[in-house]
């Protein structure tokens, strides 16, 4: 180790403690000694400190106390021509660098408390795309992703490289190694953050790539993010700094990419972070630190070029990463599901409204099909013009010695979220409702709708290669052919949820989970019972099971329903504590039959939403496919866009289509007998199970006591209607009182 590197880390956290110092002081003269500091919405004070020092910093007074021993910490300065290569000081002088970054972030904060978003996404029209320290909310959705291995570790880059496509062609490896991008600091006024947008590329915790601030300071954000999770999943108590670093070191992979010249306080924020086992690449000539010690093999290492940047981190920290190599012109990996196709960014879309777009998984024999063969039957993306719409299709047969037709349903719910894993491709809902947008960029790098089957195969045959041989893959995009597949998949669709029709919730004591949805509703957690299918309306209670049958980790995990807290509401404390754990603490409870008492979590993938109307003493329905106004004053979409977000929200809950019909169906506010209003598609369409289910309550009439759209769309429209036709809701014990 030279006395040159040593020399510059030194300095750099002599210069920044002092800067801070002067910081604090000035905060004391402007604010009271008691005023309130620290991050906000997060129960880990400033969590680099309290982690390592067990220090709870809330008040400017409680600063003082850290800062005192970021400047024990620093070492004499380097003097003379014998210096002893020790790593010793330069950890020392790096940790006190950090201790001095956080208190100044902690200032700046309480200083200029709209600096950063308080947000998971950016605000690019606002100029605001610095996010800060993630709060809690964010912390416990990604912070589990660190510790179950769906994300690896993290790459911290600092400063900015030498053009937008550089920094684009970096991050996108990173994002295909499922690893966090962390973006700090500034070089010459540029940053990394900024580059990305420029090219293109979305940022914000959704695709993974997190904007932490524009100053080097700001890089504690990300230890801090490593220190929480540490507290949080791994056990370690605060103040226990020993275990606490080396659970960082043996946990979280993480690394830093120095882009740019490195000057004293970068030197100072790279030996800093030695501590915690996580090296330091530069792309510029700066003093190494090659020998191991600290981190798993090299601290620091310089010189290395942007097309081996990637490479040679994951490789000097020791972290094993698995691409899949799929072939097809966009990137892809779980780094792009939260990805999404906003309007400006748009090419093309099928379904979601706009035209039909179904998905169906069937069960083939061995000799009938062809392993890998993608057919693209009708036109495709590139005959399409910018905005242009098309039906599609998308048929997968499969044959296998260990398949059953159990678990039809469970492979056809898995193209939702590979197909998300296509960047610049956007895939909503599911079965018959499904809505795919893909981007310009995704059209200009060469996407076609045989990506997509490519896509499924190669992912089919990872995932659960233990169950099938062969999978060919069939996308229709001519409207005759779509609606032959539609018509066939609506009658599979039948026969799937009738498994279950004479099934109770009262006849099991174990219900299922699915958390497909949490990358577009991360607090969402739906619970399949046999009286409660998926609101998707992809799974039912059975489906859950055989999913669980073939994947005991996958998103369908076995819940002991436990003691019944409410029978007429439908609670239970072994689903409370299960959604309390699987939403990240969002969510402690929900009621499965009560729309109107804390009802369950809703996600964008919902069949329908139901919504109250106060004024009919019942509630409505409205389904994806019904565009127009409701009585509600909302939209399909308007109402996905308030409640579709994974949030319980008393009034309005989403549902499949055939659980209006199911005899648990918002129970606790009066059942089926409450509907006034649904859309008279959607009321066609489960025509046949409404008569079955109204005569079962003595209303053989339902039916033709619901109002649709030809009846009225506002309250005031519908009530003469509901009046004339004597509709049971009119006569029962108000809704909300």
């Amino acid at each position: 180790m030279s006395r040159l590197v040593a020399f510059a880390a030194i300095q750099g956290g002599y210069n920044i403690v002092s800067k801070v110092e002067g910081k604090y002081q000035r905060a004391l003269e402007t604010y009271n000694a008691d005023t309130k500091v620290g991050f906000p919405n997060t129960a880990y004070y400033l969590p680099v400190i309290y982690s390592l020092l067990g220090l709870k910093v809330e008040t400017l007074e409680d600063m003082k106390k850290p800062l005192e021993v970021a400047r024990k910490l620093l070492p004499p300065h380097v003097k003379g021509k014998n210096h002893l290569p020790y790593l010793g000081p330069l950890l020392d002088a790096g940790m006190a660098a950090l201790f001095a970054f956080e208190i100044e972030e902690a200032i700046r904060y309480l200083e200029d408390p709209d600096f950063y978003l308080f947000s998971e996404e950016i605000d690019q029209e606002a100029g605001k795309i610095w996010l800060g320290a993630a709060d809690d909310t964010v912390f416990r959705k990604r912070g589990v992703e660190f510790v179950d291995g769906s994300a690896p570790g993290f790459a911290a880059i600092v400063g900015a490289a030498p053009d937008p496509e550089t920094a684009k062609m970096i991050v996108e490896e990173y994002q295909r190694r499922s690893l966090y991008i962390f973006l700090a600091a500034n070089q010459n006024g540029t940053t990394v953050a900024e580059q990305l947008l420029q090219a293109g590329v979305q940022i914000g915790w959704n695709t993974r790539i997190v904007p932490f601030g524009p100053d080097i300071s700001s890089a504690i954000f990300a230890l801090g993010f490593a220190n929480r999770a540490a507290m949080a999943f791994g056990g370690i108590k605060a103040g226990d700094y020993n275990k606490m670093l080396h659970y960082n070191k043996d946990r979280i992979y993480a690394f830093v990419n120095a882009l740019g010249d490195v000057n004293a306080e970068w030197a100072a924020a790279a030996a800093g972070c030695v501590n915690w086992g996580f090296p330091t690449l530069a792309d510029t000539d700066i003093p190494e630190i090659l020998p191991t010690g600290i981190c798993t093999y090299e601290h620091v290492v310089a010189n290395v070029s942007h097309e081996e940047m990637v490479q040679k981190s994951v490789e000097i920290r020791g972290l094993k990463v698995t691409i899949s190599q799929i072939d097809i012109p966009c990137s892809f990996g779980p780094a792009y599901e939260g990805e999404r196709v906003r309007g400006a960014d748009l090419h093309c879309q099928m379904g979601g409204g706009k035209t039909q777009a179904t998905e169906l998984v069937k069960m083939a024999e061995m000799n009938e099909i062809e392993d890998g063969k993608v057919n693209v039957v009708g036109p495709d993306i590139k005959e399409l013009k910018e905005g242009e719409t098309l039906p599609l299709g998308i048929f997968v047969q499969i044959a296998g010695r260990e398949f059953q037709t159990d678990f039809e349903p469970i492979i056809e719910r898995q193209i939702h979220h590979l197909i998300n894993y296509i960047q610049g491709v956007m895939h909503i809902g599911q079965r018959d409702i499904s809505w795919i947008r893909v981007s310009k960029q995704a059209v200009e790098k060469g996407f076609t709708l045989k990506d997509i089957g490519v896509v499924l195969h190669a992912k089919f045959h990872q995932d659960f290669g233990a169950i099938f041989d062969k999978a060919e893959i069939t996308l229709y995009t001519k409207q005759e052919d779509v609606d032959e597949l539609t018509k066939r998949a609506r009658a599979e669709y039948k026969m799937r949820d009738e498994r279950v029709e004479k099934m109770r919730d009262e006849d099991v004591e174990i219900y299922y989970s699915c958390t497909l949805c949490q990358s577009f509703a991360p607090n969402h957690v739906c619970t399949v019972s046999p009286e409660r299918t998926g609101l998707c309306g992809a799974y039912n209670w059975m489906d859950c099971k055989a999913s669980y049958e073939i994947n005991p980790t996958g998103p369908n995990q076995p819940i002991e329903k436990g003691e019944c807290l409410d029978p007429k509401l439908g609670q239970w404390k072994g689903v409370n504590e299960f959604v309390q754990k699987a939403s990240r603490g969002a969510v402690d409870h929900y009621n499965f039959y009560s729309m109107v008492i804390d009802p369950m979590t809703t996600c964008g993938c919902c069949e329908c939403i139901a919504a109250m109307l106060p004024a009919c003493n019942g509630v409505m329905t409205v389904n994806r496919d019904y565009t127009g106004e409701t009585p509600c004053g909302m939209k399909f979409t308007t109402l996905a866009g308030v409640m579709g977000g994974g949030a319980s929200s008393p009034g309005f809950v989403g549902h499949s289509k055939f659980n209006v019909t199911q005899r648990k169906f918002i129970k606790g506010d009066g059942g089926l007998l409450r509907m006034v209003w649904m859309p008279k598609s959607l009321k066609d369409e489960i025509k046949e199970r409404l008569d079955k289910r109204g005569e079962e309550l003595g209303y053989p009439n339902l039916y033709d006591m619901i109002a649709d759209e030809t009846v009225g769309i506002t309250e005031e429209e519908i009530l003469p209607f509901l009046q004339e036709k004597g509709h049971p809701a009119l006569n029962m014990e108000p809704l909300v009182g």
